[in-house]
């Protein structure tokens, strides 16, 4: 298995090279690239005839990571990424793709070097501004009762809580985290935010966001102004797993339209 080193942890990579354009998936928090497939978020497995960088972020998955809460804010990621795309797609601009704190990550990166991406399929934004705050007193939260209790007793305070309606059906997992990292996680996540409103709107590349409903963490709101702001953005709003189903097709189509 492939690893890439960046400051602090060693990422565990996979190249799809099937010629064509490049392509960099990502995924959630406290996720990876097993993690997505089994939730039925990992869109790049519809894609043919391209180069797909698949991922586990910092701390997550296979990848390593140090019990150090900034390395998992979200433009920490964003550095990670940029180090990544330099070393498998020198000199080329990619296709980005990832939900949640992925969408936080390709967005961060994104807004510092806007020629480096030719699109972006953004999936179930999470919270962001004005919806923020309260999310990260959750992660703290979180964080703590992780530390003090163990994990399976945060995985108990997460158990009562309705399914968005597009994932109803969806297979219960655990995070993919190391327990010893999650507290820290949960902190990275805590200080981190999108970029400010008026850097979104530089982002002038396709933009295709992909967002459902009834997840608090992941409100419609912040979709909505991302479609807002971002230039050249279209919204897609999934409230079936039936829905859900045809983002893999989304991706593809935006791959060949853009690439």
């Amino acid at each position: 298995m492939p690893t890439f080193e960046v400051p602090g942890a060693e990422l565990a990579v996979a190249l799809s090279d099937e010629g064509g354009h490049p392509v960099v998936q990502l995924h959630g928090l406290t996720s990876s690239r097993a993690r997505d497939r089994v939730l039925n978020l990992d869109l790049g497995r519809g894609l043919s005839g391209t180069r797909l960088l698949r991922y586990d972020a910092r701390g997550h998955g296979r990848s390593t990571g140090r019990k150090v809460p900034e390395d998992y804010q979200w433009q920490s990621l964003a550095d990670d990424l940029l180090r990544l795309l330099d070393h498998w797609f020198p000199g080329e601009r990619v296709h980005g793709v990832g939900p949640s704190m992925g969408t936080g990550t390709l967005l961060h990166a994104a807004s510092r070097e806007p020629d480096r991406f030719t699109g972006l399929t953004l999936m179930v934004p999470p919270t962001a501004w004005e919806t923020r705050p309260a999310q990260a007193a959750n992660y703290r939260a979180a964080a703590a009762l992780t530390e003090s209790d163990g994990v399976k007793a945060f995985l108990a305070t997460t158990r009562g809580a309705p399914p968005p309606p597009a994932t109803i059906g969806a297979p219960e997992t655990v995070p993919d985290v190391p327990d010893a990292l999650l507290p820290s996680l949960f902190r990275g996540a805590a200080l981190s935010d999108l970029p400010a409103p008026e850097a979104i709107a530089r982002i002038d590349v396709p933009t295709t966001i992909l967002a459902w409903v009834d997840d608090p963490g992941h409100p419609l709101s912040t979709a909505e102004s991302l479609a807002a702001l971002l230039p050249q953005a279209t919204l897609t709003v999934a409230r079936t797993p039936g829905e859900v189903e045809t983002w893999p097709n989304i991706l593809s189509q935006d791959v060949a339209h853009w690439g």
